[in-house]
C-alpha cells in the first residue's frame, strides 16, 4: 500500500509542480510530438482549415450530447418549394422516357432542357435578387432524389448546376460585378454552366493538378491588361459539351513577379465564356452509357483578364479553399440523393414485385431468402433517408461540415450500390431486360458514377474521413499542431503545456469510459430518451468512447505513419461513419414521433450500425502494428468480448413482412419515387398490379381455402382457378371481374419488354 501512495505522490508531484512538469513531461513530449507530427502539404493544410466541425466532432470526442443532436431541428419544405415540387417536378417527371433519353436520343428531349431552363430548374441554389429560386439544401435533395427515381440522366444534368460550379463559387465568392452579370443568366438558363477540375493527371488528387495559369501582360478588347496566360486540359466533365461558361481550377504562378515576391501562388478558380478565343470544348464521354452530357476541355496560351478571377484578383491562389469549401454540395446533397433515390424506388419496387410475383405457387416474398435481401433494402432505405435528412439539416443551419459530407458520400453511395444489387437479384429478369417497362437497368448502370465522382470512394474512405476527422474533430491535436509551428518557442512550450494537460485528462476519461461502459454493457450511459431506442444511445456512447481512445493511442504511437497506414485509417473512419449514420437514425425516428410501424425498421438499422462499428473497432485492434498496445486496446475497449451482433434473421423476416402491404410507413419509405395522374411508367405499372393484387387477398384467402378442402383443385392456378372457382359459386361475379382485373395487372407488370431482330 505504501509503495502505491508513493508512486502516486511522485506522479502528482510530476505533474502538478510546474517546474519539474515542464522538465521532465512537457520538454520531452514537445520535442517527440515536433518529431513525429505528419508533414502536410498546403492543400492538406488548407483541407484541414476548410469547413467546419459539426455534429461528428460530438461523435469523435467520446461523450455525444444527444440533446444537441435532437436539437438541431428537422428538415422541412417552404411552401414556395412544395408547390415547385408538386407542379413542375411532376411535370418534369411526366415529360421523361428515360429508355428514350438513354437509348435513341442520347441527350433529353429539347422540350425538356427548355422546361428546366424556364422553371428554374437550374436555379435552385442562387439567391432570389438574381432571380434563383434560392432553396434549401433539403428541398434541393428532394428535387434531385425525385428526378433521379426517372431518369439518372436528368436528375445528374440538373444536379450539377445546384453542386459544385460556377453558381455556388458565385454566390459565395464572386464580386458584385460578376454575380450581377452572370448569376441571373444562370438562373434564366441562358448560360449553361460546367466546372472543369479533373483532368488526365489529377483525379481524388485535385490538389495536384498540372493546368496552369501565368501572370503576364497582354492586350484584351484594345487595351494591355494584367492577366493569366492559361493552359489546361480535362476530362469527366459534366455538362461540358453544351456548356456556354466554364469554370476552371488552375495552378497560378506569377514567375515575373507582376503581383508581388510570390512566385506559386497556388489553385485558382476562374470564369471563361467557352465562346472566348482558345476555349476548345472537345468529344463528349460516355459515362456508363447513361446521356447526360459529359466530356473535355482544353485550351493552351489562352489570354484572359485577372478580373475573371472568381472573387477577382484578390481571390488568387485561394482555390482550393474555396472549392474544398464549396464540395459539400456534391458530397452532402447531390450524390447522397441519387443514393436515396436507388433506395426510395427499389424498396417501392422490390416490395411491390416480390408480392405479385409467383414461383411455386406463392409470392416470392414468402421465400426467406428473398426476405433476407428485402430486408436489407428496407433497412438502408431507412438509413439513406435519414442521413439524407440529417445532412442537409447541417448545411442548411450554414455549416460547412468537410468530415460529414464526405461520410455522406462514400457510405450513401454505397448504401445506393447495396440496395441496387439487392433489388436486382430479387426482380432478377425483371431487372436486367432493358426497356420502357425496365426502372431498376439504369440506375443500376449508374451507380459506379456516383462511386467514383467527387472523390473516388476507395480514398474518400482510406484518406479522408479519418484523416480529417482525427485533426478536425479532436480538441487538441490541431490546437497542437499549430502551436508546434510557433517562431515563439517559450509562448508555444507554455501552450502546449495547457494543451498537453488537457488532453491527458481527456485520453484518460475516453480510457475509463470506454472500460467502464464495456464491463456494465452501457447501463450507466446516459440516453435522452426512454423505450425501445434508449439503449441504442448508451451502445453509441460507448462506441464513441472507444473511437476517442483508440485515435488518441494510435495518433502517439504511429505518430505521421497512420497517415500511410490506409486500412487502419480507414477502419478508424469507418468507427465515426457508423455512428454518424446511427444517430441519424435514431434523429430520424424521433422527428416522425415514434413511429411504430418504424420500430422493426430501426432495430435492424441500430444493430447493424452497431455491429459494423464495433466489427471496424476490432478489426483495428486486430491489426494495430505494435501488439502489445493491441492487447491493452482489447483489454479496455473489449474486456468481455464483442457482443455487437447482426439483426436475427426473425426480425428480418418481420422486417421484410411489414412492407409487403400497402402503408403509411412503405408511402413514407418511397415518397421520392411518387406516381403523377396518367403516369404510364414501368414503376405505376408494378404498383398498380401490387395494389389490386393486394385489394383480393381476401378472395385469393377464400380459394386457397376451397383448395385445402378439395372444393377447388389443388394444381391449377390463374384463369383457370378463377373460372372454376366461379362455376363453382366459390366465388361471385363481381369477385371473379376483380380477380381478373389484378391478374390481368400482374402479368403485365412482370413482363418485360421485347425487340424485333436486327
Amino acid at each position: 500500500m505504501s509503495i502505491v501512495v508513493l508512486v502516486l505522490l511522485a506522479v502528482g508531484i510530476i505533474f502538478g509542480v510546474h517546474s519539474i512538469r515542464m522538465r521532465f513531461v512537457t520538454r520531452p513530449a514537445f520535442a517527440f510530438f515536433k518529431r513525429v507530427l505528419p508533414p502536410l502539404s498546403e492543400t492538406e493544410r488548407e483541407a484541414m482549415e476548410a469547413g467546419d466541425v459539426w455534429w461528428e466532432g460530438e461523435l469523435f470526442r467520446g461523450k455525444p450530447d444527444w440533446n444537441k443532436l435532437h436539437g438541431y431541428g428537422q428538415p422541412t419544405l417552404t411552401e414556395e418549394e412544395k408547390d415547385f415540387i408538386d407542379n413542375q417536378v411532376k411535370t418534369a417527371l411526366s415529360m421523361m422516357d428515360d429508355y428514350d433519353i438513354v437509348h435513341n436520343r442520347k441527350d433529353l428531349p429539347p422540350e425538356l432542357w427548355d422546361y428546366f431552363k424556364s422553371q428554374g430548374f437550374f436555379s435552385l441554389i442562387i439567391p432570389k435578387k438574381y432571380g434563383g429560386k434560392e432553396f434549401s439544401a433539403y428541398a434541393n435533395s428532394t428535387i434531385v432524389g425525385m428526378l433521379a427515381t426517372r431518369s439518372i440522366s436528368a436528375a445528374v444534368t440538373v444536379m450539377v448546376p445546384n453542386s459544385l460550379g460556377p453558381g455556388e463559387l458565385l454566390t459565395h465568392y464572386g464580386t458584385n460585378e460578376q454575380r450581377d452579370y452572370w448569376l441571373p443568366r444562370l438562373a434564366n438558363g441562358q448560360e449553361i454552366p460546367c466546372f472543369a477540375l479533373t483532368g488526365p493527371e489529377a483525379g481524388s488528387d485535385a490538389g495536384g493538378i498540372p493546368d496552369t495559369g501565368i501572370v503576364c501582360r497582354r492586350e484584351f478588347e484594345g487595351e494591355e491588361v494584367l492577366g493569366l496566360s492559361l493552359t489546361w486540359n480535362k476530362r469527366y466533365i459534366t455538362l461540358a459539351p453544351v456548356a456556354t461558361v466554364l469554370g476552371l481550377a488552375f495552378q497560378m504562378r506569377d514567375p515575373d513577379n507582376l503581383l508581388g515576391e510570390e512566385t506559386d501562388l497556388g489553385i485558382t478558380c476562374a470564369l471563361i465564356p467557352t465562346s472566348h478565343e482558345g476555349v476548345k470544348i472537345g468529344d463528349r464521354h460516355n459515362p456508363m452509357n447513361l446521356a447526360f452530357m459529359n466530356g473535355t476541355t482544353h485550351g493552351e496560351d489562352v489570354f484572359i483578364p485577372l478580373d475573371w478571377i472568381i472573387g477577382g484578383p484578390q481571390y488568387a491562389g485561394k482555390g482550393w479553399r474555396m472549392l474544398v469549401e464549396c464540395l459539400s454540395a456534391g458530397r452532402g446533397i447531390s450524390l447522397p440523393a441519387l443514393a436515396t433515390a436507388s433506395g426510395h424506388v427499389t424498396t417501392q419496387t422490390t416490395t411491390a414485385y416480390s408480392y405479385i410475383r409467383q414461383q411455386f405457387g406463392l409470392s416470392i416474398g414468402r421465400f426467406e431468402g428473398v426476405q433476407e435481401a428485402l430486408s436489407r433494402i428496407i433497412a438502408n432505405t431507412y438509413q439513406l433517408e435519414a442521413a439524407r435528412r440529417l445532412t442537409t439539416t447541417g448545411l442548411d443551419l450554414k455549416v460547412k461540415p468537410s468530415v460529414v459530407t464526405a461520410i455522406a458520400k462514400y457510405h450513401m453511395t454505397e448504401l445506393g450500390r447495396d440496395v441496387m444489387n439487392d433489388a436486382m437479384d430479387i426482380q432478377s429478369g425483371k431487372g436486367i431486360q432493358l426497356g420502357k417497362k425496365n426502372y431498376l437497368g439504369h440506375g443500376y448502370m449508374g451507380i459506379p458514377i456516383s462511386i467514383t465522382v467527387e472523390g473516388a470512394n476507395i480514398l474518400t474512405r482510406s484518406l479522408m474521413i479519418f484523416g480529417q476527422g482525427a485533426t478536425r474533430c479532436h480538441p487538441y491535436v490541431l490546437p497542437e499542431m499549430e502551436t508546434a509551428q510557433m517562431e515563439d518557442q517559450k509562448a508555444a512550450l507554455d501552450r502546449f503545456d495547457r494543451l498537453l494537460m488537457g488532453h491527458i485528462g481527456y485520453a484518460c476519461r475516453n480510457a475509463f469510459s470506454s472500460f467502464g461502459h464495456a464491463l456494465s454493457r452501457s447501463s450507466f450511459a446516459s440516453a435522452p430518451v426512454a423505450g425501445e431506442t434508449q439503449q441504442y444511445y448508451k451502445e453509441m456512447t460507448r462506441l464513441s468512447s472507444a473511437l476517442a481512445f483508440m485515435s488518441d493511442i494510435a495518433m502517439l504511437i504511429l505518430g505521421g505513419d497512420l497517415k500511410r497506414k490506409e486500412m487502419l485509417s480507414a477502419r478508424l473512419g469507418d468507427v465515426l461513419s457508423q455512428l454518424y449514420l446511427g444517430s441519424a437514425t435514431l434523429k430520424h425516428f424521433e422527428d416522425n414521433g415514434h413511429q411504430q410501424d418504424e420500430l422493426p425498421i430501426v432495430h435492424y438499422v441500430m444493430q447493424e450500425r452497431l455491429h459494423l462499428a464495433a466489427k471496424a473497432l476490432q478489426e483495428a485492434i486486430a491489426n494495430f502494428p505494435n501488439r502489445p498496445v493491441a492487447w491493452l486496446l482489447r483489454a479496455l475497449i473489449f474486456p468481455l468480448g464483442n457482443h455487437f451482433a447482426k439483426p436475427s434473421d426473425d426480425l428480418a423476416i418481420k422486417l421484410s413482412k411489414s412492407l409487403l402491404k400497402p402503408s403509411p410507413v412503405r408511402e413514407r419509405l418511397t415518397f421520392l419515387s411518387s406516381l403523377f395522374e396518367g403516369d404510364k411508367s414501368g414503376i405505376a405499372e408494378v404498383e398498380n398490379a401490387f395494389i389490386a393484387q393486394y385489394e383480393c387477398r381476401d378472395i385469393m384467402a377464400k380459394l386457397s381455402a376451397a383448395q385445402k378442402s378439395g372444393s377447388l383443385e389443388r394444381k391449377i392456378r390463374g384463369m383457370a382457378l378463377f373460372e372454376s372457382a366461379l362455376e363453382k359459386h366459390v366465388i361471385s361475379e363481381d369477385e371473379f371481374k376483380q380477380l381478373k382485373v389484378a391478374d390481368e395487372l400482374r402479368l403485365e407488370a412482370i413482363h418485360v419488354d421485347d425487340f424485333k431482330k436486327l
